[in-house]
């Protein structure tokens, strides 16, 4: 009996010695290996469109056309647009002019053409006086009119009015502009210039460039339509950098991080290699068009990797495999 029950405990030690070490192994080979994602190409595209308005003079690409970022795809008709900035330059140059006459002051000429009228009126003045005082001796001995001497007292008055008139202008000439008149001349020629950024900007935009490198997918106008201001003329997908959208389990995150390096693989067996750029900070529920080999709604978390050796032949949503090698914990 006692070698029997010795005999069974330890063929029972010895079971649970060999599954305690096959959990261990188990458990320690969970994260075993490279990560591998099922992913998509990711697809950026936009509808490019003019900022201003206006009839379409030309289109410079097809449908299918691979375009540089800066490249011109379309342009508008200028005519209108080059009229403004011209006329926008001609109201800064005028501007411009002012200012500088108020800067300058007023020129020797036209202090002494001020100082002349002031003498004329100093002289007219001293001709009225005369012409009063012998008025008024006439009308005393009755061999002239009332009237007269009201009409010599008046023109007497008048001639004063000038002259003070003709004074005060000698005095601005030789003082010069005040200084409010010369800034509100300055916040005009500012007002201008930015009149002529705005016209010139206007006219730079009825060119529309690629903002990226890319491909024309499709071709929404043609010449001679009239677009307004971000009607879509142009739909480009964009082809550099090239990303991959996958998602990892969580599980296996803590063996994902940026700066990984990774394998790319298409269907058709092209291999291409990157790196992960980005991890997401949220879980989500798997979308619908990706698939675990779990097959079943887990949380996971997405990644974009960043192609480093993309070509023409890793079109935009295409499905990849992902193989990321082994991080460590």
């Amino acid at each position: 009996m006692n070698r029997r029950l010795l005999g069974g405990l330890a063929l029972g030690l010895l079971v649970a010695a060999g599954s305690g070490g096959g959990w261990f192994l188990l458990r320690g080979n969970r994260n075993a290996g490279p990560v591998v994602l099922q992913g998509n190409v990711d697809v950026r595209q936009a509808e490019l469109s003019f900022k201003v308005g206006g009839r379409i003079q030309s289109m410079q690409v097809q449908e299918g056309d691979a375009v540089k970022a800066g490249q011109i795809l379309a342009e508008l008709e200028k005519q209108d647009f080059e009229a403004d900035c011209a006329q926008a330059r001609g109201q800064a140059a005028a501007q411009s002019a002012g200012l500088a006459e108020l800067l300058n002051g007023s020129r020797p000429e036209e202090i002494s053409q001020a100082r002349a009228q002031v003498a004329d009126y100093k002289a007219a003045l001293v001709n009225a006086g005369i012409s009063v005082r012998r008025e008024q001796r006439m009308v005393a001995a009755g061999a002239s009119s009332h009237a007269n001497y009201d009409l010599a007292q008046a023109n007497l008055q008048e001639i004063e009015a000038r002259l003070a008139a003709a004074r005060a202008g000698l005095a601005l000439a030789v003082k010069g502009p005040r200084q409010e008149r010369i800034d509100a001349a300055r916040g005009q020629l500012q007002q201008a210039k930015a009149t002529v950024v705005l016209a010139e900007q206007r006219l730079a935009d009825t060119s529309l460039v690629a903002p990226d490198d890319g491909v024309i997918l499709a071709r929404v106008r043609e010449p001679g339509t009239i677009v307004g201001i971000g009607d879509p003329v142009y739909t480009v997908v964009f082809t550099h950098p090239t990303w991959i959208r996958a998602y990892v389990a969580e599980p296996n995150l803590d063996r994902v991080r940026p700066g990984a390096k990774a394998e790319i693989r298409t269907d058709s067996g092209r291999v291409y290699h990157g790196q992960v750029g980005y991890v997401s900070p949220l879980a989500e529920f798997t979308p619908k068009t990706v698939e675990t080999p779990e097959q079943r709604p887990d949380l996971v978390y997405r990644l974009r990797l960043v192609v480093d050796d993309a070509d023409q032949w890793l079109r935009q949503g295409m499905p990849v495999t992902v193989r990321l090698a082994e991080a460590g914990r």
